[in-house]
């Protein structure tokens, strides 16, 4: 016998900006801050109403070691893991009075596992998890994405797969003008999640710039991608591309100013920025 659905009610929610410390220049994240009771069809259903790339939903740990779980959703399916809904959502629980097991360190439980989050001054800045594929492209998806760039084969200096939840292909070009020229042809890169990488000159106020793709039937190219930030710091600092920290940016197309820190420490590389609430309030599910 099916038990009857619980009847919805007034949960607590925000709308977080994430990746600036300006309002509506970053990344938004819809974020429902008491998701107990909630099923994965409802939370579905509201994150494909919101419309916006992720929204989440904060509920007790089931690890006894994480200060609270979340699970992560795009408008069609759920992600184990993503980087701008990690900060986002622990910048709504600690707004909302949450109070980490250890000081100055919060552990997220997702999917993909336990993320470790740190308070770096007013940034959040969370560890980035090990990559479940890398490795070389295969030439004719390279020769895809040159052509959905509307560069020639040439000009990817090198590619590599970066996935830690999103199947992310990183592609690096010699500067930040060949990034932001990009006038992408989504139909030609169908089916490829294909982040973008350059340098700007040195003495530059960011070390790179980076725009990321995500072809589909809602082809769309997101404002500041964590995860994907997260993969290509681990791949430019392993192979000596990057220094162990640099500032990147990111949305600069779209009328955004996405900063995003890097900084490796130890055996750990470290993927942060500033959020800002732009929406609090209660929605009914």
């Amino acid at each position: 016998m099916n038990a009857t659905p619980a009847a919805p009610r007034l949960r607590p929610f925000a709308q977080v900006d994430v990746f600036t410390d300006v309002p509506y220049r970053g990344n938004p994240l819809a974020v429902v801050v008491d998701a107990g009771g909630l099923d994965g069809g409802t939370m579905q259903q509201f994150a494909n109403w919101t419309n916006l790339s992720e929204t989440t939903f904060l509920l007790p740990p089931t690890q006894p070691e994480a200060d609270y779980r979340v699970r992560i959703f795009t408008g069609s399916e759920e992600f184990p893991f993503a980087g701008h809904p990690t900060l986002g959502s622990a910048h709504a629980w600690l707004e909302a009075g949450g109070v980490p097991r250890c000081d100055g360190i919060l552990v997220q439980e997702c999917v993909a596992g336990l993320v470790r989050v740190k308070r770096d001054g007013a940034r959040l800045a969370f560890a980035a998890p090990p990559l479940t594929r890398t490795g070389a492209v295969a030439e004719e998806d390279l020769v895809r994405i040159a052509a959905g760039l509307g560069l020639p084969r040439e000009a990817l200096l090198d590619a590599t797969w970066l996935v830690n939840g999103p199947q992310w292909i990183g592609v690096l070009l010699e500067s930040a003008g060949q990034v932001l020229a990009i006038r992408p042809d989504y139909a030609a890169m169908e089916g490829l999640k294909v982040g973008v990488i350059g340098p700007h000159p040195a003495g530059s106020a960011v070390d790179f710039e980076v725009r990321t793709f995500i072809p589909g039937d809602a082809a769309a190219e997101d404002p500041v991608t964590g995860s994907f930030n997260a993969g290509a710091a681990q791949w430019l600092i392993g192979s000596g591309r990057a220094p162990g920290s640099y500032l990147a940016a990111q949305g600069t197309v779209l009328g955004r100013a996405g900063r995003v820190h890097v900084e490796a420490l130890g055996d750990d590389i470290w993927v942060g920025g500033s959020s800002v609430s732009c929406i609090e309030g209660f929605v009914l599910l």
